[in-house]
């Protein structure tokens, strides 16, 4: 490929709309080029690293008895009506309707259309177990679309779905799968993923882990526990906390408060810690704004997705009127009425307290010595609240836990037989009796990886792909092509190196500076790079360097090929 007939323009300033590195590098090096929100059209560079993620996908998957097969991006909402989640599913599912008034899906997931596929012909014990696979363009109406294509409305995915007659089957599968995807990342450059226990969230299923990249700019925070090396997402991740209870209870005691609304407020002005106050969060239910009051220690906050799994419907922050008789700022567990009723929800952080502040429930008035036991009377204590950074490890329960941010670059589950079960899918065992399939869901998001490897390999001046997913093994550097001896030996080299299967770059351009021609090939990113000029010719050599700078060595031309090959084999050997 001739870099003069590529088509992308590259750039030399960072964008000023592109607030992570991976996004800004891949607009400046010509990869993408936003369309509207949350979607992007690709150029060639970013296409070739893509094509080659998918290309390891599918040799892993097929390594694990894999089927590729295809979906449809269009659905009938019949067929997510069957699931239930067709109503379940928020505004991230887009819904419309065709020129004969049905009603249609665009496809986020494909979890109904896999269980359609398959449930006709997989009707006996005998079919199973299989797994069949896509890589497909999805589209899912994202609120919050951020970090070029870190999180999209449009994304290309690969979606597994696995069907099984046993529990035990689909687990022994599952860490297959497990396996698989630890391949699939070390091959594409990030070996540093971990897979940490998560949240299944609208996928349903009991058993899930997540594969993050550990990195600062990630969405999702990841608690790690030091000592024993447990993760989770924080979501998903049990928080415990220990509390020693003062000998004696005091009194409940009414306190005046004027213009004291905040834990931190109230905590200041009675001399206590945050850890002795009780404070309460309070949600409404979307669907008919049924007020949630949730009683927590005030150093802590709600995990809103324990939330939610706990309720079993979705929620949002509450708006209190005057109308609906909780008093903002001053709600506390002793003496609450709300006019209309409310669900009232304990935190475990308030087991074995006593002589905490609350609110009164009473406009400027605080309680102290709320002892809930006595005060309150027996209540049940849900596990509501995030872990925290030096909190309590639910594995070894050393005090090691730490909170890293990561970005998600794949995910697993054990579906169990939620959608099976729910779309009617059954296959005759070997008595001849009716039963219902198990299954287990695994994704990977193309564009996602590509940006995640782009943020772990980089440096101020572009990305440093890994050869395997790199968008050219080589790039050639004819600094001034309009000497002769300079266009001879680069046009040579160039063609030696394809011949022998090598995909290259050339940079023949003769109307720019050898400033600008490095520049853009740092921002292309290729592991090696060939730099023909004149001053090296003089010297009988040819400069062979490494994107990373790891090493930079000068050889005779008829060397160069030989040696760009060994390097190739080297740099595309998984490390141990």
């Amino acid at each position: 490929m001739k870099l003069d007939k590529l088509v992308g323009d590259r750039f030399k300033e960072r964008p000023s709309d592109c607030n992570i590195d991976s996004h800004a590098l891949m607009v400046r090096g010509g990869y993408m080029k936003y369309v509207a929100n949350g979607i992007f059209s690709s150029y060639m560079p970013l296409k070739r690293v893509t094509r080659k993620i998918e290309q390891i996908i599918r040799e892993e998957m097929d390594a694990i008895d894999g089927q590729e097969v295809m979906f449809p991006v269009v659905m009938p909402a019949t067929m997510w009506q069957e699931s239930g989640r067709y109503e379940s599913i928020g505004s991230e599912l887009l819904r419309f309707s065709d020129r004969n008034k049905a009603q249609m899906v665009l496809g986020m997931t494909h979890e109904e259309a896999a269980v359609h596929l398959v449930r006709e012909y997989a009707n006996s014990y005998t079919k199973y177990p299989f797994m069949i696979y896509q890589i497909q363009t999805k589209f899912r109406d994202e609120a919050r679309p951020r970090g070029g294509l870190i999180r999209v409305r449009e994304f290309t995915m690969k979606d597994a779905y696995s069907f099984h007659t046993s529990q035990e089957d689909l687990e022994e599968y599952y860490y297959r799968c497990h396996k698989a995807y630890e391949r699939i990342y070390a091959r594409a450059g990030i070996p540093e993923v971990i897979s940490v226990a998560s949240d299944s969230g609208m996928m349903g299923g009991s058993i899930s882990h997540e594969f993050m990249l550990l990195t600062p700019i990630g969405e999702d925070s990841i608690a790690i526990c030091k000592k024993c090396g447990y993760r989770a997402n924080m979501e998903a991740a049990a928080s415990i906390i220990e509390n020693t209870r003062d000998d004696v209870s005091e009194a409940l005691t009414e306190v005046y408060t004027p213009n004291i609304h905040t834990i931190e407020e109230i905590c200041d002005f009675l001399k206590t810690p945050t850890d002795k106050s009780c404070k309460a969060v309070v949600y409404q239910r979307n669907s008919d704004d049924h007020y949630i009051v949730i009683f927590i220690r005030g150093d802590l906050d709600i995990n809103e997705t324990k939330l939610t799994n706990h309720l079993g419907y979705d929620v949002h922050p509450a708006v209190i009127t005057e109308e609906c008789g909780l008093n903002a700022g001053y709600i506390g567990p002793v003496g609450l009425n709300v006019n209309g009723g409310c669900t009232v929800l304990y935190d475990k952080s308030l087991m074995n307290t006593n002589n905490l502040s609350c609110g009164a429930n009473k406009e400027e008035y605080h309680y102290t010595g709320l002892d809930i036991s006595r005060d309150v009377g027996e209540v049940e204590y849900i596990d509501l609240a995030k872990i925290i950074d030096g909190g309590i490890c639910p594995e070894c329960g050393a005090h090691e836990i730490s909170i890293s941010r990561g970005i998600e670059v794949g995910n697993i589950f054990q579906l169990g037989t939620k959608y099976s079960k729910s779309m009617g899918m059954t296959y005759l065992d070997k008595d001849g009796n009716a039963q219902t399939p198990i299954m287990g869901c695994y994704g990977i998001g193309v564009g996602r990886l590509a940006a995640s490897v782009c943020e772990a390999h980089h440096d101020d001046y572009g990305p440093i792909w890994p050869m395997a997913i790199a968008p050219w093994q080589v790039h050639i550097c004819a600094v001034r092509s309009d000497d002769a001896q300079v266009k001879e030996n680069a046009d040579k080299l160039y063609a030696e190196l394809q011949s022998r299967g090598v995909e290259v770059i050339y940079d023949d351009r003769s109307n720019v500076s050898a400033g600008v021609m490095f520049s853009d090939a740092d921002l292309l990113g290729c592991p090696i790079r060939l730099v023909v000029s004149p001053r090296n010719l003089k010297d009988g050599v040819i400069e062979v360097a490494a994107r990373d700078k790891s090493f930079s060595e000068k050889l005779a031309p008829e060397a160069v090929a030989d040696r760009v090959q060994a390097l190739i084999k080297e740099m595309l050997t998984i490390k141990e």
